[in-house]
């Protein structure tokens, strides 16, 4: 990973962390990592990959949210369920999702219909699309 991704990523976990009201040691505790790792973090230095997982949990973060910051991306907020305490809510943005149904269209027609052009995957897609804001759904 390119340093600058390990600074982006120590900018985002700070800010998150300071918005929580956490300081560094309760935020390691709650990740499960020392605080001399959270500090790595938050320097912009390297930590064992492993070692995100609990800083994700730590920030209320999607899992894979501190990858995705480290490509360029957005961390998702993930939340407990009140019906499930085992259950984690991630609410996924609009274009997100957009993106995934596409992709699933996309990869569906082309493994059922291989036949299909681009266009007609295209038209496909768009109307998928459609439906999908129609019902509610994006």
């Amino acid at each position: 990973m390119a340093d600058h991704d390990l600074a982006r990523l120590a900018t985002y976990v700070s800010k998150r962390r300071t918005e929580l009201k956490l300081g560094v040691e309760p935020a390691a505790k709650l990740a499960g990592i020392s605080k001399d790792t959270w500090k790595r973090v938050e320097a912009g230095q390297k930590v064992w990959d492993s070692k995100y997982a609990g800083v994700e949990e730590a920030l209320s973060w999607a899992p894979g949210s501190c990858q995705d910051v480290m490509a360029g991306g957005e961390p998702l907020i993930s939340t407990v369920s009140e019906a499930d305490q085992r259950t984690r809510i991630t609410a996924i943005p609009k274009a997100e999702l957009e993106r995934v149904f596409g992709d699933a269209v996309t990869s569906a027609a082309i493994a059922t219909r291989g036949d299909l052009s681009g266009a007609e995957v295209r038209e496909l897609n768009r109307r998928v699309m459609e439906e999908l804001r129609q019902r509610g759904v994006l």
